[in-house]
């Protein structure tokens, strides 16, 4: 597994904690305004490159990079990227969030999983592979956390489901998401029968059927007793990556 250290350098600039306005000046300056806080020292206000912090977030390993952060004139410290905002409708970057890093300390994080291989399902029974779940989530020293963790679907078949059980196993990552969640399986499409203009019109033509007499007092029974109570709605599913603010 490829881990999410890099030689990556962002470089920072102190700045005067405020309102809007102050961040707004920021952004006019082509800077991005973000905050430094963890390890259990002070919350400092910062003023970043949105071109080096969009080449960390846009790496290989993405958010889970482990970075040197050197702030002009203060302090060096390792750190990762925590949470972001963008523009809706621009796409920039309004503000970011850091976190100072001690190298010897376990975090949870969110890992990609990447499904490896061509499966029997698709190749033989002529299924279609769906990936239900994209992240797992792991506790690990930030040295060891993957960029990715590879699952290999090759011999994936129809009624065989692939879970975080079955996902490769290391003795520097911890899995926290259930053993028991399904990563991926095989599915067919049903076929959809489209109607030929002949069977349209016979049922345009056939006669309506005639309306069936119930009496009013079996139809009040029935009321009471067949009524069933209505089904709890599903659970949404959770969405691939939360966006952060």
């Amino acid at each position: 597994m490829a881990t999410a250290t890099e030689k990556s350098l962002l470089e920072a600039q102190p700045r005067t904690s405020g309102n809007k306005n102050a961040a707004r000046r920021v952004r006019r300056d082509g800077k991005v305004p973000g905050v430094l806080y963890g390890a259990g020292k002070e919350t400092l206000s910062l003023s970043l490159d949105p071109r080096q912090v969009s080449r960390i977030m846009n790496s290989k390993t993405g958010y889970n990079t482990i970075f040197e952060l050197a702030l002009n004139g203060g302090e060096h410290t390792q750190a990762m990227i925590v949470d972001w905002q963008y523009e809706p409708i621009k796409g920039s970057l309004l503000h970011i969030d850091l976190k100072r890093i001690a190298m010897d300390v376990k975090l949870t994080v969110e890992v990609p999983i990447v499904l490896k291989g061509e499966s029997a399902g698709v190749k033989q029974q002529g299924g279609i592979l769906e990936q239900i779940l994209r992240e797992v989530e792991v506790e690990c020293l930030p040295g060891d956390i993957p960029a990715l963790i590879e699952a290999d679907v090759s011999e994936l078949v129809f009624g065989k489901v692939l879970r975080v059980e079955d996902l490769p196993k290391s003795d520097k990552i911890k899995y926290l998401t259930d053993a028991n969640q399904p990563v991926a399986h095989i599915i067919t499409i049903k076929e959809e029968v489209v109607a030929t203009p002949e069977a349209v019109a016979g049922e345009a033509g056939a006669a309506p059927a005639e309306p069936e007499v119930i009496k009013k007092g079996k139809q009040e029974v029935e009321g009471e007793e067949g009524a069933a109570p209505a089904e709890k709605a599903e659970k949404a599913e959770k969405p691939e990556k939360k966006e952060k603010k």
